[in-house]
């Protein structure tokens, strides 16, 4: 008998019906490939097999803290598909950590690395693990014990980890540190920025600088600049102030960042003077109240989003959903015409309906957000040497591969009829993506 998409969805439902983030996720490619399927009743067994993870690796993490009390995390390891290349995805350490978020991450990065012009897997995890109010020895020691556990399932042709939320180059020395000393091997599969062990010293830029690239694509389509477009911003992480600093450089101006209890709004934009000084406050983990010491006319909104703001651009960099429906009227209502996503999946099905409805134009993570994708392919690629390159060659490079995720999403969009879709983007970031997986599955057989 032959299965159709919903008969698919409806069994992804079945086995895991609290895998919420996963099943978003889910939904939202499937809508994408209709009328891919419709066309090819051979896509939707492949999309059968796609949606079922290669493996899930779920194991404990005993650490003990600076007091000799012992504690118990659990760390997860999803490597979606590795028919495309090793897998590549990030380790993210935060207490909403679970099995449905490394799924729903591993499926999205998956993707996003098969519309990548790189020839790598997908894969995502970490643990439910707070560095937060850890000391450097408590966090030395729980990285330790993760990597005591995870080691096995890497190496450079299997599966490489890259940094994600709570993730910073201080994790990943530590993860990095541990699993050579198990290996005997200096093998270099761990990405970050510490370029004498691993690593390009532009990949924390790159993930920020590229969404900036990409809405300057999506604008110049549009016969328009970034320069003195006002954009707001969520998020306060490495990602939301390269995206910051990106933006002062095209002469844009940027109104908003954010944290977990509210966000900061100045309304003459930010320059490379306060941005400074955000710097610092972020570095030696302060609040970011502490902004308003030195420019009053500033203001910190407790407990809400920047999304009422008055914006031309929003760059959403914080978490999943954290745009719902609420915060989508809000954004229409501001102005917003472009959302580029740099968090994975930061719209609720509901925030999507109501953008879609005023024509807001959306840039999907997958394609927007695949900065740090490109370096990290580069930096395992022997013909470049990262550490030659000048700030000026890698930004070249780096528009180069944006600009090809921005066409190869339009061409497989224009191909489907999605053309005039203000999603056109999406779903074609999602199309694109999916054939050229369910090639690659095809060749290699029911495997």
């Amino acid at each position: 008998m032959l299965k159709s998409a919903g008969s698919i969805l409806e069994s992804v439902l079945r086995r895991d019906p609290h895998e919420v983030e996963f099943i978003q996720s889910v939904q939202e490619v499937v809508h994408s490939l209709d009328r891919v399927l419709s066309k090819n009743s051979q896509y939707v067994h492949i999309l059968e097999r796609l949606l079922e993870p290669e493996r899930a690796i779920v194991f404990r993490v005993p650490w003990v803290d600076d007091k000799g009390e012992t504690h118990v995390n659990r760390g997860f390891r999803v490597q979606f598909s590795q028919v495309l290349g090793p897998c590549r995805g990030g380790l993210r350490f935060h207490p909403s950590m679970n099995l449905s978020i490394a799924k729903f991450l591993a499926f999205e990065q998956t993707m996003q690395n098969a519309l990548s012009p790189y020839k790598l897997g997908g894969a995502g995890g970490g643990s439910d693990f707070d560095p937060k109010g850890k000391s450097e020895s408590e966090i030395m020691r729980f990285c330790q014990s993760f990597i005591n556990e995870l080691y096995r399932y890497l190496g450079p042709d299997q599966d490489l980890p890259a940094e994600d939320m709570g993730v910073s180059p201080r994790e990943m020395g530590y993860l990095f540190g541990q699993y050579r000393r198990i290996v005997g091997q200096f093998q270099g599969s761990f990405t970050g920025p510490k370029i004498y062990w691993s690593g390009s010293s532009l990949r924390t830029e790159a993930t920020g600088y590229g969404l900036v690239f990409f809405a300057r694509l999506i604008l110049a389509d549009m016969n328009k600049e970034l320069k003195g477009s006002r954009c707001v911003v969520s998020g306060a992480g490495k990602i939301a102030m390269h995206v910051l600093e990106k933006l002062l450089s095209c002469g844009a101006i940027p109104i908003t960042i954010s944290d977990s209890k509210g966000y900061l709004l100045d309304e003459e934009g930010f320059d490379y003077v306060k941005f400074s000084l955000l710097r610092d406050i972020k570095a030696q983990q302060r609040s970011l109240r502490d902004y308003l010491k030195s420019h009053a006319q500033a203001k910190y909104v407790e407990d809400a989003k920047p999304w009422n703001e008055h914006c031309d651009i929003a760059f959403p960099c914080a978490s999943q959903n954290e745009i719902d429906q609420p915060d989508a009227v809000a954004l229409v209502n501001s102005g917003c015409r472009i959302l580029i996503e740099g968090s994975n999946m930061p719209c609720t099905p509901q925030a999507i309906d109501v953008l879609r409805k005023a024509k807001v134009l959306v840039a999907p993570a997958k394609a927007a957000s695949a900065g740090g994708v490109a370096v990290g392919e580069l930096e395992l690629n022997h013909e470049y040497n990262l550490m030659q390159w000048s700030a000026e060659d890698f930004e070249t490079k780096l528009q180069d591969t944006m600009k090809q995720m921005y066409e190869r999403s339009l061409k497989a969009a224009n191909d489907n009829g999605l053309k005039d879709s203000p999603e056109a983007l999406v779903h074609g970031g999602n199309i694109c993506a999916f054939l050229n997986l369910a090639q690659a599955m095809i060749d290699q057989g029911c495997v």
